[in-house]
């Protein structure tokens, strides 16, 4: 039985129409690929957590979110530009 956080069915009811559908279906992939995955919310959005962080999903006003963090990445390999990110995340803008 997966471990599901009812704070998270909070967010997606919050969540702009367009995303619900999306966030669901992000959702429960999430939990067909990974059963062991556990439920939490971390800087006020869903993230999965199993040996860790493994992914987090959001929404915005025009636009969702799905995102793998960064693990154990030599400093500076996920920016090879020099220059540091300007957005959320590990892609930059």
């Amino acid at each position: 039985m997966p471990t599901k956080d009812s704070r998270i069915d909070a967010y997606i009811a919050k969540s702009a129409p367009f995303a619900q559908p999306i966030l669901k279906h992000l959702r429960r992939i999430v939990h067909e690929g990974c059963p062991e995955v556990e439920e939490t919310v971390k800087w006020r959005m869903p993230f999965f957590m199993h040996r860790g962080m493994l992914c987090f999903i959001a929404a915005f006003k025009q636009h969702c979110a799905c995102g793998f963090p960064r693990r154990n990445l030599p400093s500076g390999a996920a920016n090879d530009s020099g220059k540091d990110n300007e957005a959320m995340g590990q892609f930059g803008r």
